[in-house]
């Protein structure tokens, strides 16, 4: 087994994908490592779809490896309107991958690190083999979570700072044999789901109903779920989420089978394979990106991805969600200095757990953004590790260049001649 590389992404969400792909097109030799069989994260293994938007206006703000991934899935004949099909989505980032040169580790969880002198060593890593050891000159976290970071003790931060408290999490399912002919508008499924909590037949903080379309006629997917007051990377309060979000569907869609028009002859047909984790651990960097400046559509020189979504707070206590909207047609920028860790030297965030604070993260969050910023890290850690430099180091601009190379999208961002 081959244990040392220039790259060592941990994590094969989007931002992972995006890291392993951006750091081998910019020539590293990559390892990407994976605690599933497969890669996706947030859109397979969590069951997160639609894409949510990508676009400000008529402007798409997010291309490269997210491109490429929407254009396999289209060649597959598993994407429509932002809607895709998950399994076809490991198939797509697998291949994609693959054909990069990455080297892919599944069934492998970060379990520690080595670090001195301000840098990663080395990182241990739980396999059916046992715990093994693998080195890199710079190294990507891109667990979501900010496992790597927080394991190497750069500092970490998690929810709102009056209690600290993250938004809740949410077990994605999907329900089958539905006769959309029947099924009623979401405000008055919502009305008979308001009214159903009210008898007592449904226990779920969530206020509405929120559902989605898929490429299956009779298919209906859910965000419905609501688990609150849970810490995503605490084990117990893990485990008791993943408890508590499965009773919340089943109830929900038993529910759903016995009073609500089309659904008489559904069926539960899938849960995510673990609970949506919309917030946990924040990377403290180089700079803090907050709330006001993206809904101010904030510019920054060392510009490495752009974003338009809501900030968008489900309530960490209960009912409510809280969205704040950008200015028609505006969009913001995210800082390289928010993915460099304070502390660590050779170490770059590449997903959703950048430094931010809690508002920012809520709109940074969602699946084209991560992969875009996971795409930036995995530039970044290769040409770090191609020059033998810190992450610090770096000229910005170079990295801009190469993300521009490779087809990335830095919104209002005009090189340098």
């Amino acid at each position: 087994m081959e244990t040392n590389f220039d790259v060592v992404v941990c994590g094969g969400g989007p931002g992972g994908i995006g890291a392993a792909l951006g750091a081998a097109r910019a020539g590293a030799n990559v390892l990407l490592i994976e605690r599933y069989g497969f890669l996706g994260g947030g859109g397979t293994a969590m069951l997160v779809n639609p894409f949510m938007w990508f676009t400000s206006g008529e402007r798409q703000l997010v291309h490269g490896v997210f491109q490429e991934i929407i254009d396999r899935l289209t060649e597959l004949g598993a994407y429509r309107r932002r809607a895709f099909d998950p399994e076809a989505l490991k198939i797509a980032a697998e291949e994609l991958c693959l054909e990069a040169g990455v080297k892919l580790l599944y069934h492998s969880f970060l379990a520690d690190c080595q670090v001195s002198d301000n840098k990663i060593q080395s990182i241990r890593v739980a396999t059916k083999d046992g715990l093994k050891t693998i080195t890199a000159k710079t190294y990507v976290d891109s667990t979501g979570d900010g496992d790597l970071a927080f394991f190497a003790g750069a500092p970490t931060k998690k929810g709102r700072d009056e209690d600290g408290l993250s938004q809740p999490m949410t077990m994605n399912f999907r329900m089958a044999n539905v006769d959309k002919t029947k099924k009623p508008p979401v405000q008055e499924m919502t009305k008979l789901y308001v009214a159903a909590k009210a008898d007592g037949k449904i226990k779920c903080p969530r206020e509405d109903i929120l559902v989605f379309t898929t490429l299956q006629d009779d298919v209906v997917h859910f965000n419905q779920t609501r688990v609150v007051m849970h810490d995503a990377v605490d084990p117990e309060s893990l485990t008791a989420a993943e408890i508590e979000s499965r009773r919340q569907v089943w109830q929900i869609s038993q529910w759903l089978i016995k009073e609500v028009p089309g659904f008489e002859n559904a069926y539960l047909q899938r849960t995510a394979a673990q609970v949506g984790v919309r917030e946990s651990r924040r990377v403290i960097g180089d700079y803090v990106l907050t709330g006001e400046e993206l809904l101010a559509a904030s510019r920054f020189d060392d510009v490495i991805a752009c974003g338009s979504y809501d900030i968008d707070i489900h309530n960490p206590l209960g009912e409510g969600t809280v969205i704040k909207r950008l200015k028609p047609g505006e969009f913001y920028d995210i800082p390289y200095r928010a993915i460099v860790p304070r502390k660590i030297d050779n170490l770059l965030v590449g997903g959703r757990s950048i430094s931010t604070t809690h508002e920012a993260h809520s709109s940074i969050r969602i699946i084209p953004i991560v992969c875009a910023i996971g795409q930036a890290a995995g530039v970044a850690a290769a040409k770090c590790a191609n020059q033998n430099i810190c992450t610090r180091d770096l000229d910005v601009s170079k990295l801009q260049q190469e993300l521009l190379r490779q087809g990335a999208t830095l919104g209002d961002f005009v090189p340098l001649v």
